[in-house]
């Protein structure tokens, strides 16, 4: 590697820790100022870097927008695949991938059973908001002074005995979901069939998605398919790793 590209890069990754003056990036490049100066002087010309009036460098605004077109241009569900099918390989069971587009949730992606009935979804098809796994997280991401504007706006079509059929209950599942971090269709959708869901998050901790796990009840009760919770999340939490979040940190609220 280029020498003075080796240096920049490192200078990068030093100020990525935190602000540095122009006498400690020499010492710990172990080179003349005037030597460093000139790496900063061009990448400050690309606003890489910046300086503040004591000297004192940070990292510019050339990098957050490298970073947020890296984010974008690294696909969802592309990357979930493999996660994904190793899922429906160590469970059997039926897996989703879904995300929040204008208004509803859709299905981007779905691994069928492996020896059971095969479930209602399809890849394209919306996800009713209001008894789906995938629809309450993805509704539960939003800020919380959006969601009485899209509980009240939902269709409570009465799927099962088990649907939710009002925003005050819908109002209720949200804070539900967003205390203890996944959702539940407990026979809410399909007779019989119970389902988890949890977030995939991208870099900057906003969630681009929604992994979930559906059983029918001849195969896993209720109970059983919670115990499958771990693996449903280490799934979700390896894409969120590769979208460039460190699963266990705590994302920003919303609103």
């Amino acid at each position: 590697m280029s020498q003075s590209l080796l240096r920049a890069l490192t200078i990068l990754i030093s100020l990525g820790d935190d602000g540095r003056s122009l006498d400690q990036l020499a010492g710990e490049l172990g080179v003349h100022k005037s030597t460093v100066l000139r790496l900063l002087q061009t990448m400050e010309s690309q606003r890489f870097v910046t300086h503040d009036d004591d000297h004192r460098y940070v990292l510019g605004s050339r990098l957050f927008e490298l970073a947020n077109q890296a984010l974008e241009q690294r696909d969802v569900r592309t990357l979930a695949r493999p996660h994904l099918s190793a899922l429906n390989s160590a469970t059997g069971q039926t897996i989703h991938l879904a995300t929040y587009e204008a208004g509803e949730a859709i299905y981007i992606d779905k691994f069928d059973a492996i020896q059971s009935v095969r479930m209602y979804s399809r890849i394209g098809r919306p996800a009713p908001l209001h008894c789906t796994a995938v629809g309450k997280v993805l509704v539960c991401a939003l800020p919380r002074a959006e969601w009485r504007a899209v509980a009240e706006r939902i269709d409570y079509r009465k799927f099962t005995e088990r649907t939710i059929r009002t925003p005050e209950q819908y109002l209720a599942e949200l804070e539900l979901v967003a205390a203890q971090g996944y959702a539940e269709d407990h026979e809410e959708h399909e007779t019989f069939v119970n389902c988890i869901g949890v977030p995939v998050r991208n870099g900057t901790g906003a969630v681009v998605a929604a992994v979930s796990m559906s059983v029918p009840d001849m195969l896993l009760d209720h109970d059983q398919v919670l115990a499958r919770l771990p693996q449903v999340r280490a799934a979700a939490d390896a894409v969120s790793t590769e979208l460039g979040w460190t699963p266990g940190r705590q994302p920003t609220p919303k609103g």
